[in-house]
């Protein structure tokens, strides 16, 4: 007979579900969030019924994987929103969400998909559109960006960034904060030419091709 208290996971289940999270994030990085279910579970190394006993559907399993991304994400809107300079509260925006998918590609591909299903992560996600939204109206009432902007080009950009490659995390964020700076000047108003943020290396290939066109 039971007491009808909840009990805490047991450490081999908590271990699974961590083991599954943690691949679901790598599968989704590089295949995109339309990777079948049955590779993220063989990535993880469990059978696809644990899987699906942790996590019934994808909508379940993306929402969880992101979870503390998605809450960062709103972290970073609700700074942008109150900051009193809404051109610097959209740059902001701009540089921390930019580095924030840098560190995860596997964010980028969830966040730019759509789950209708999945209702907490698409609340939040509709939240951090929204308040972009909002402080590109602001800055953009106060001539400082540019009047054609449109909120897909977030998304651009954002889909742009996930493609950095480079030879370690430290790299890929010093590039990913170069070219937050640089989308930045193409969202300006008017030219700025502020220097830019330095590179600390890139992968070996593009350095190749950088050294042959000097």
């Amino acid at each position: 007979m039971t007491d009808g208290l909840p009990h805490p996971l047991r450490y081999d289940v908590l271990g699974n579900r961590e083991h599954i999270l943690e691949a679901a994030r790598a599968v989704f990085a590089a295949e995109g969030v339309n990777a079948p279910m049955r590779q993220i579970a063989r990535r993880a190394g469990v059978a696809p019924a644990t899987l699906y006993r942790r996590f019934p559907t994808k909508e379940m399993l993306v929402t969880e994987a992101f979870a503390e991304q998605m809450h960062a994400c709103h972290d970073i809107v609700d700074e942008g929103l109150a900051d009193p300079d809404p051109w610097h509260g959209f740059c902001l925006v701009i540089q921390k969400m930019c580095e924030l998918h840098a560190r995860d590609h596997g964010f980028t591909a969830a966040f730019v998909a759509a789950f209708p299903k999945a209702v907490d992560f698409e609340a939040r996600r509709e939240y951090a559109l929204t308040g972009i939204a909002e402080l590109a109206r602001r800055a953009m009432a106060a001539g400082r960006l540019r009047p054609d902007f449109v909120l897909d080009d977030v998304l651009l950009v954002l889909m742009a960034n996930s493609g950095i490659r480079a030879t370690s995390p430290v790299a890929r964020i010093a590039a990913s904060r170069r070219f937050a700076a640089l989308a930045i000047q193409a969202f300006r108003a008017a030219p700025d030419a502020s220097s830019l943020p330095p590179l600390q290396g890139l992968t070996p290939a593009a350095s190749t091709r950088r050294d042959a066109a000097s």
